[in-house]
């Protein structure tokens, strides 16, 4: 199969179909067929996405690149800090 991405909204809407062909008796392999996905995208969506709306995804996409976003504003204060010990002490 060929990559990919699909963005939450995507993947709910695919998770809500898949459900529905597991409630009509078909198996996970057949329901990852007719999605064109693999049957690890399928568990790993179910295990974030599972029972999210498409709003509530939207927003924990959000929250992920806010919360990566301040790692590396504190990573960088970190090595800041580090730089100006390290002058502090004459080590330069």
């Amino acid at each position: 199969m060929a990559r990919r991405r699909h963005t939450p909204e995507q993947i709910i809407r695919k998770l809500r179909e898949g459900e529905k062909l597991i409630g009509e008796k078909f198996s996970i392999e057949e329901v990852c067929k007719h999605l064109e996905i693999s049957e690890a995208s399928w568990h790993r969506w179910q295990a974030q996405y599972g029972g999210m709306k498409s709003d509530d995804a939207k927003r924990l996409k959000e929250l992920e690149r806010e919360n990566a976003r301040l790692k590396k504003m504190v990573a960088e204060q970190a090595l800041d800090i580090d730089m100006l010990k390290e002058l502090s002490r004459g080590n330069y």
